[in-house]
């Protein structure tokens, strides 16, 4: 991690732990944090599956689970493999031999769940295929289908008992010698699931990857997971993390990429710093933040922009940003550039006249991004 000195407050340590690869993307360690989602298309609708992939992948994804459930997926999955521009995890549940058709097929990682893949026999099958074809491996453990013996065990699903089975299935792999996993202990209850990836992050150095499951929709689901994963991010756990909604998964993409921003672990795009709104705003800042979301989806540049309504915290906040507007009176406000009050701006040319100055910057940051990197090689 980069160490703020001037704000120490915003130091994030993250937990030490080894490093995988995710076909190109690095996991663990001190790669960035990806994000990750799951299409929803049928895995045998290729044509389907390879867009829902590429729509992701406009938006920023870095890795993309799809399931295969039967042996018409697992031949479908080779194409996908193909044609898919971010690394293919498959997902894989209650039959072992449709996690070697994957390996086979060329998948980057197989997912399996302890609870219900099969004997350790049957794991080992899937060790093999895995190490065979060069792909790594996640145990997913999930709150809801837990291992019966452990719920004897423990009486109902809960944190001890999820850290146990993915601590029991670590031991099969380390027992095979095979260390390119990763692992998660995922449960809808966002209590459950901190305590789970607390005691898990202190019993193993293997790379986390971070989830609620089924969160639930858009909205609801965004906070469950805000609060689950941004509380465990922030304590320096977790390496690779994705949102679990019942929405499209490009919105599952979205909310991660924001969770991180927001958190400073990741950057990507424009972050639009924006007031609520009131009765002292100078134009609609709603309808006008709404527009610039839509229009400058096309900036992958790290940048910020600020849109407020009035003269109270405008200055401020267009001090500690790229790009700024502050409402003001008569159908005007100000711009602001690089933090410095530069020129009035009226109401009606807002939108137009900001999204150019965003490209603008972004070009600008580009070209000293490229200039830096160039300077170092």
């Amino acid at each position: 991690m980069s160490v703020n000195h001037i704000r120490p407050w915003r130091n994030i340590y993250r937990r030490k732990s080894r490093q995988i690869m995710v076909g190109s993307v690095p996991v663990g360690g001190d790669a960035p944090i990806s994000v990750q989602t799951m299409t929803n298309t049928l895995t045998t609708d290729v044509a389907g599956t390879i867009a829902q992939i590429q729509a992701c992948a406009d938006a920023g994804v870095d890795i993309v689970r799809v399931s295969v459930p039967d042996e018409a997926s697992s031949k479908a999955l080779k194409e996908i493999v193909r044609e898919s521009p971010v690394p293919i995890v498959a997902d894989i549940h209650f039959h072992y031999k449709r996690g070697i058709e994957a390996a086979e097929a060329g998948a980057a990682c197989l997912r399996i769940n302890p609870g219900n893949i099969g004997s350790e026999a049957r794991v080992r099958e899937v060790i093999k295929a895995a190490r065979d074809h060069g792909c790594c491996m996640r145990i997913g453990v999930n709150a809801g289908s837990l291992e019966k013996n452990l719920l004897d065990k423990y009486g109902e699903p809960c944190p001890d008992a999820m850290v146990e089975s993915g601590l029991e299935h670590i031991k099969i792999l380390e027992d095979n010698d095979f260390l390119d996993f990763k692992i998660s202990v995922k449960a809808s209850d966002v209590f459950m699931a901190a305590a789970a990836y607390q005691a898990l992050a202190d019993a193993t150095d293997a790379p986390i990857h971070l989830g609620i499951t089924e969160a639930g929709g858009l909205m609801s689901g965004t906070i469950k997971s805000a609060i689950g994963l941004g509380n465990l991010l922030w304590m320096g756990i977790g390496d690779t993390i994705r949102v679990s909604l019942s929405a499209d998964p490009v919105q599952e993409v979205k909310v991660g990429y924001d969770i991180l921003k927001s958190l400073g672990l990741r950057h990507r795009g424009v972050n639009i710093i924006s007031c609520p709104s009131c009765a002292r705003q100078g134009f609609d800042v709603i309808k006008t933040v709404e527009t610039l979301e839509r229009r400058l989806e096309h900036i992958k540049t790290p940048m910020s922009l600020s849109i407020i309504g009035c003269v109270v915290n405008g200055p401020g906040e267009a001090l500690m940003t790229d790009v700024g507007f502050t409402g003001g009176g008569n159908g005007s406000g100000m711009v602001y550039l690089a933090g410095q009050q530069s020129h009035k701006l009226s109401n009606e040319q807002l939108v137009e006249h900001i999204v150019e100055q965003v490209e603008t910057r972004a070009a600008v940051l580009d070209a000293q991004a490229s200039a830096a990197a160039l300077a170092e090689s």
